[in-house]
C-alpha cells in the first residue's frame, strides 16, 4: 500500500519547457503591442502628412458671382425754364416815340396797340412820294391822250410811223414811271405803319426799354419792349450721356423748384436734340410744364427728375477681384472642373468698393476673391464655401 499523501505537501513545479513557452508568449505579445503603438502612428502620420501635401499644393479660393447694380433713384438734374415764345421788340420806323401803351407784366393781345412812335422824317418823305406820284400820273395821262392822238392821225398819214412809236413807248416809259412812284409811296405807307408798335402775338410784357421822347432808330440794335407766352413753359435739361437712352418722348418727369419746396410740377419731355453734344457728352431734352395759373417764372433755374426713365444696370464686382495684368483688366473665373481661367472685362463708373463690369462677365460666373498675382490659367483651386454675390457682400 501506498502511504496515504499528505494534504500540505507542496505542488509540484512547472517543467521548464513550459515556462520558455510562457515566456514566448508573453516576448510575441510585447513585440505585437509595440509594433502596433509605435509603427501604426507613424504610418498614420505619414499619410495624414501626404494628404496635407496634396491639400496645401491645392490653393483654397472664396469667390463671388457679379451681380446687377442697384437701380439708381431718379436724379434731379439741373434745367433752365424759358417761355414758350419770347421775341424782343424792336422799332421799323425812325422819328421819337410819342407814347407808350404797356408797361412791364401787362398782358396783352395779338394786335395791341404797345407804343407810337413820331416819325417827321417819314412823313415828309411820304408827303414828296406821293406827290412824284400825283405828277406821274399826269405825266400818264399826257402821254396816253399824245399816243392815241397820233395813232389817230396815222390813219390819215398825218404822221410818220416813226414818231406814232416814240408817242407809244413814251407812253409805256410814263405807266412804268408811275408803277415805280406807286410802290414807293406803298412803302413808306408800310414804314409809316410801323410808327404804330404792336403786340405780335398774346403774351406777357416782360420789359420796357424806352421812355417818351426817346430817339428810336430803324433797325437799330436797341429794342423796346420783350414780349413772352408763359402759358406754357419750356424746359431745357442736359442728360448725361449714361442716362440718354432711357429719355424717350412723352415720358412724364418732375420738375421742382428751390423756392418752392415740397411742391413737384408734372412735365412731359416734347423733344430731344437727338445726338450727344461732344463737349458736354449731354443730350439737350425739352419739356413742356404747364403755367396756366401763372405761379412759375420764365428764366427760372429748376431740377428736373425723370421717373420714369428705365436703365439698364451694369453688373458690379468687388474691386478686391481686379487682377491688374499687361494685358489689361482681367478677373480669374473657377469653372465647374475646379480648373481656373483668366478673362479681360472692361469696366465703367468706380464706387470704391464695388465697380462697374460692362463686358465680360455674366451673373453665373465665379470670380476669385482676392486673387494671387502668380495665378495662372488652368491652375485647380478649392472653392472654400458656397458662391456667393456681390450684392450680398
Amino acid at each position: 500500500m501506498n502511504p496515504p499523501l499528505d494534504s500540505h505537501s507542496p505542488a509540484p513545479h512547472p517543467s521548464p519547457r513550459f515556462r520558455l513557452g510562457r515566456l514566448g508568449l508573453v516576448v510575441a505579445v510585447l513585440v505585437v503591442v509595440a509594433f502596433f503603438a509605435g509603427i501604426m502612428p507613424r504610418l498614420r502620420a505619414r499619410q495624414i502628412t501626404v494628404l496635407e501635401t496634396r491639400e496645401m499644393a491645392t490653393p483654397t479660393v472664396t469667390v463671388v458671382s457679379p451681380a446687377p447694380g442697384r437701380p439708381e433713384a431718379a436724379i434731379a438734374l439741373p434745367a433752365e425754364v424759358k417761355a414758350l415764345v419770347e421775341a424782343p421788340i424792336y422799332a421799323r420806323a425812325s422819328g421819337y416815340l410819342k407814347r407808350w401803351l404797356a408797361d412791364i407784366g401787362t398782358q396783352v393781345k395779338a394786335g395791341q396797340l404797345l407804343a407810337e412812335i413820331d416819325t417827321p422824317e417819314l412823313d415828309q418823305d411820304l408827303a414828296r412820294a406821293r406827290a412824284e406820284l400825283a405828277r406821274a400820273e399826269a405825266g400818264l395821262a399826257l402821254a396816253q391822250t399824245t399816243a392815241a392822238r397820233w395813232t389817230e392821225l396815222l390813219k390819215t398819214a398825218s404822221v410818220s410811223e416813226q414818231e406814232t412809236a416814240e408817242k407809244k413807248a413814251d407812253l409805256a416809259l410814263k405807266a412804268a414811271a408811275v408803277e415805280a412812284e406807286r410802290a414807293n409811296v406803298h412803302r413808306l405807307d408800310n414804314l409809316k405803319s410801323f410808327a404804330r408798335v404792336l403786340a405780335p402775338f398774346d403774351g406777357t410784357i416782360t420789359a420796357r426799354k424806352t421812355d417818351i421822347g426817346q430817339l428810336i432808330t430803324a433797325a437799330g440794335s436797341h429794342e423796346l419792349f420783350r414780349l413772352a407766352q408763359t402759358g406754357t413753359l419750356r424746359v431745357f435739361v442736359s442728360v448725361p450721356q449714361t442716362l440718354a437712352r432711357a429719355i424717350a418722348l412723352g415720358q412724364n418727369a418732375e420738375v421742382l423748384f428751390a423756392e418752392l419746396p415740397g411742391r413737384k410740377f408734372l412735365a412731359k419731355v416734347v423733344r430731344t436734340a437727338g445726338a450727344v453734344d461732344a463737349d458736354s457728352r449731354t443730350l439737350l431734352t425739352e419739356l413742356a410744364l404747364d403755367n396756366s395759373r401763372g405761379e412759375l417764372l420764365s428764366g427760372s433755374y429748376a431740377q428736373v427728375r425723370f421717373t420714369e426713365a428705365k436703365s439698364v444696370a451694369a453688373l458690379t464686382l468687388p474691386s478686391n477681384a481686379l487682377l491688374f495684368r499687361a494685358e489689361g483688366m482681367q478677373v480669374g473665373l473657377v469653372g465647374a472642373d475646379g480648373k481656373v481661367s483668366l478673362r479681360s472685362i472692361k469696366l465703367g463708373r468706380d464706387f470704391g468698393k464695388i465697380v462697374e463690369v460692362l463686358e465680360g462677365l455674366s451673373p453665373t460666373d465665379r470670380v476669385i476673391l482676392n486673387p494671387s498675382d502668380s495665378l495662372t490659367a488652368g491652375a485647380a483651386v478649392r472653392v472654400s464655401a458656397p458662391s456667393q454675390t456681390a450684392s450680398s457682400r
